[in-house]
């Protein structure tokens, strides 16, 4: 008796010590839909949110498109960060973003890469660099998909600006998004890529040719909102998080320029 009596408090106790631990309900995760350029940048915003206030946010990273055509189909995003103003235009006029919540906190840049190993040196891009001729005969130059990724768009549009559209065109390695375009690169796969400064950044295994210049696309913004129908305090909370003071600071880190 005494046994099944102590056995008995033993578990009691037990089960008091896991609802202890357990806490009182939760409230649910808030979910980022970031495009793909931002993952780095954004987990750590999210790893510093969660240290400051013990919430953790979810992510699901993907090129701005995709993501947006998922919001569209219904997919449960509380906050939309995309890396150009047209998808979020898209989001905008069917409703889906909530009233006076869209900003433009930080900007990014074009950069030509190789691999790391490659043997081309430092350039200045422009309308007299042959780039056709820097990828040799069988070379492709990876992009994101020109037809929907943002930095795609950007490459294509510059490409056009710098007149040399026409013969890079048919030698696009077209990428699901601007971190596959990367990739394609650092692996050797491709001799050339074009994708954000702040992607060429982290990656140790890939090297940058030179800047492609401004002028030649339009400014690469990138523009957060609150998904309508989530403007709720928690939301709220997390969105003024993410375009607020420290994590610019997170961003800046990243080589994002911050806007505000």
């Amino acid at each position: 008796m005494i046994v099944r009596q102590r056995l008995g408090a033993a578990a009691l106790a037990l089960v008091l010590t896991v609802i202890g631990l357990a806490g009182p309900a939760r409230a649910a995760e808030v979910t980022v839909f970031a495009a793909a350029s931002l993952t780095n940048a954004m987990e750590d915003v999210g790893a510093l949110y969660r240290e400051k206030t013990g919430e953790p946010l979810r992510f699901s990273f993907a090129s701005s498109s995709t993501l947006a055509r998922q919001i569209e189909a219904g997919a449960p995003a509380q906050i939309y960060a995309s890396a150009n103003e047209k998808w979020m235009d898209t989001l905008d006029k069917a409703g889906l973003v909530a009233d006076g919540t869209r900003v433009s906190p930080i900007s990014n840049s074009l950069v030509l890469i190789a691999p790391e190993d490659s043997d081309l040196e430092p350039m200045a891009i422009a309308k007299e660099t042959d780039l056709a001729a820097l990828l040799g005969t069988d070379g492709r130059m990876a992009v994101g998909d020109p037809d929907h990724v943002p930095a795609g768009i950007y490459a294509a549009e510059a490409l056009r600006a710098l007149g040399q559209w026409d013969a890079l065109e048919p030698r696009l390695a077209r990428a699901d998004d601007v971190r596959a375009a990367l990739a394609l690169v650092a692996r050797g796969e491709v001799p050339l890529g074009i994708v954000y400064g702040t992607d060429a950044a982290i990656s140790e295994k890939v090297k940058i040719l030179g800047t492609v210049p401004a002028g030649s696309h339009k400014p690469i913004t990138y523009p957060f909102a609150i998904v309508a129908g989530n403007d709720t305090p928690a939301v709220r909370a997390v969105f003024d998080f993410i375009v607020g003071p420290e994590a610019l600071k997170v961003f800046e880190r990243y080589g994002f320029t911050r806007n505000r």
